[in-house]
């Protein structure tokens, strides 16, 4: 771990005696200044800028004066540049300085400086160091409002003269603002777009492959909890609304069944290295086994954001971004006196809808899904100048070294594909089922720890359960046991051997299934040999690949258990459903599935 101030001196390419070691020592020096991972992401979006200039040396530093330090000397580390120590960077020559944030002693470098911002403009009130102001953030101390972070004076300038030689904007209502509060650093603003939203527009093609990769189903809404930090925010405990996030996740389990719905949460950085990465786990622990992702919130927050159907969030630059693109937003906090009451920010607060923890959770959702109309405040005031930040930002970068561009077009690098996370459930799940018709069965499943309620006129209930729960009390009051993996993993010995396995040591199983890919799973019914159940492609393409094959299991399981007059014996009824197939309902969509021997019969010579 390094401890900012103390690390060892840089020797190469910089240092007193680098210009022995150094192997391209005529290069520009380019200096980024990180205060902590939340502006750091913002300085990783323009980094590529720079890429495949050989006259350009990158080099990094930390200033150490943010409350947020931790992992940002991983995440340093992880840029493989040259990070200097503070003070040795503060000593040495640049050409340009690259900042996301104020804060810390930016007057001291003897390179140009330019600061860009680390959100959706400037939109919060924060005291700067030492000026005794009210922060929104703590709600105590004396004095006026504190001052719009990144806007007023005390941020802007030192001994009257602006520290930065460019204030990046992304919008003009940025600059009328900037006019007023602080005209001396006016001259200095450089409207040059938002690159974060920049990369995120260029990605909007790719918004099914993301939704793919957070095992979104086709049929399946992606809801999006978000939120910034503080106590007032969305995850915060000290807000008007109490403990909003904690009643939300206990709703979110008890309303939303989870073939018809997928939850991921995007959390503010300083969230996670405020409180620690595993902390944050650790709260989140039920949730994320109830089939929560949790989103890296350096590399795959933006595709997330893109795959989104809906955000519940608060008043921060993400949930801002998210009307942006258009999408539903209902805000779980909205804290008005953080906020500077000219910034685009504050009036969407005061216009989008707000979470009412009276009313139906799940019916909220439909609602703003069904009647939404976007706002038109995001997508106008996020950025006037879509698409143009790579070019205007290296424009401005080679203008202030005083070095002409490249000749290759400036460009952002595209959002990666995350990896697959299937958000798999593994706490106990209560499964409502109803036999519509012959081999025709209705699942509804939910991950409410609570019990289950009746589930009306013909309507049956029972328990599914997936083997790797931590709830392992319950394996043996499951009805239908199920896993996922490949079929070749030697640890199970083979999707057959495992079935028969889970038979013999849960005695109340009646279905052990384990799925082998996104629509196929290996049933064995206690008492017949295993079955491939897969979904149907011929009948809908569009649908593939179908439900969790876990929800085929628990229909075919409530089918074997219903009453069928002209089929009374469960053999019967299965040898139905494995002619004519099975016909699964999860929400507004039917899945066909087809049923086979798992080894087909022997063929007999003739």
């Amino acid at each position: 771990m390094i401890e900012y101030g103390r690390t060892r001196r840089v020797r190469v390419p910089v240092g007193d005696e680098a210009e022995r070691w150094v192997t391209r020592g005529e290069c520009l020096r380019v200096l980024v200044v990180v205060h902590n991972v939340t502006a750091a992401t913002r300085l990783l979006d323009v980094l590529p800028l720079f890429d495949d200039d050989l006259r350009i040396q990158l080099m990094a530093t930390c200033t150490g004066s943010s409350a947020f330090m931790s992992g940002t000397a991983e995440l340093l580390a992880g840029t493989g540049v040259p990070v200097l120590p503070w003070e040795q960077a503060v000593e040495t020559r640049v050409d340009l300085a690259v900042s996301a944030s104020f804060g810390g002693q930016l007057e001291v470098f003897s390179g140009r400086l330019a600061v860009l911002s680390h959100g959706v403009g400037y939109t919060k009130r924060l005291a700067a160091p030492d000026t005794g102001h009210r922060t929104p953030d703590t709600g105590h101390g004396p004095g006026r409002a504190a001052p719009v972070f990144g806007l007023a004076p005390e941020w802007l300038l030192h001994g009257g003269t602006p520290l930065a030689d460019a204030l990046v904007l992304s919008h003009p209502e940025q600059y009328e603002r900037l006019r007023l509060a602080c005209p001396e650093a006016a001259p200095t603003a450089v409207l040059a777009g938002d690159p974060c939203f920049d990369r995120i527009l260029a990605a909007r093609p790719l918004r099914e492959r993301f939704r793919r990769a957070l095992g979104v189903r086709p049929g399946q809404r992606l809801v999006l909890l978000n939120s910034t930090w503080n106590s007032e925010s969305l995850f915060g405990d000290g807000g008007d609304g109490g403990d909003v996030v904690a009643a939300l996740l206990d709703r979110v389990a008890a309303e939303f069944p989870v073939d018809e719905y997928r939850f991921a949460a995007v959390l503010h950085p300083n969230i996670w290295h405020g409180h620690g990465p595993g902390q944050v786990r650790s709260w989140l622990d039920r949730a994320r086994r109830s089939g929560l992702s949790l989103i890296d919130p350096l590399n795959g927050w933006r595709q997330a954001l893109l795959a989104a159907d809906a955000v519940i969030g608060d008043h921060g630059s993400v949930t801002f971004y998210a009307a942006a693109l258009g999408t539903p937003v209902l805000l779980g906090a909205a804290p008005l006196d953080s906020l500077d009451p000219d910034a685009p920010i504050s009036t969407f607060m005061r216009e989008a809808p707000k979470l009412d923890p009276g009313t139906s959770l799940v019916a909220q959702i439909e609602g703003l899904l069904a009647g939404h109309r976007p706002l038109t405040g995001p997508a106008e005031f996020t950025t006037s100048v879509p698409g143009e930040s790579a070019a205007r930002l290296r424009r401005l970068f080679y203008s202030m070294m005083g070095a002409p561009e490249p000749d290759h077009p400036a460009s952002l690098k595209p959002l990666p594909l995350p990896d697959h996370e299937p958000g798999t459930v593994t706490v106990p799940l209560h499964v409502r089922t109803w036999v519509l018709g012959p081999g025709e069965v209705t699942v509804c499943r939910r991950a409410d720890p609570r019990p289950a309620a009746d589930p009306g006129p013909g309507g049956e209930l029972h328990i599914a359960l997936h083997e790797d729960t931590r709830d392992v009390d319950h394996l043996d009051l499951a009805d239908v046991v199920f896993r996922d993996g490949t079929p070749d993993d030697p640890r199970f010995g083979s999707p057959a051997v495992w079935t028969a396995e889970v038979l013999r040591r849960h005695r109340n199983c009646s279905v052990a299934a384990y799925a082998t890919g996104p629509s196929a799973c290996v049933v064995r019914v206690r008492g017949e040999e295993p079955l491939l159940l897969s979904a149907d492609p011929g009948t809908d393409a569009a649908d593939a690949p179908g439900a969790d094959p876990a929800a085929y299991a628990s229909a075919l399981y409530a089918w074997l258990a219903s009453y069928v007059p002209d089929a009374p014996v469960p053999a019967e009824r299965l040898a139905r459903v494995m002619d004519a197939g099975l016909r699964v309902r999860t929400g507004d969509r039917l899945h066909r599935v087809r049923i086979a021997p798992l080894t087909p019969p022997a063929r007999q010579d003739r």
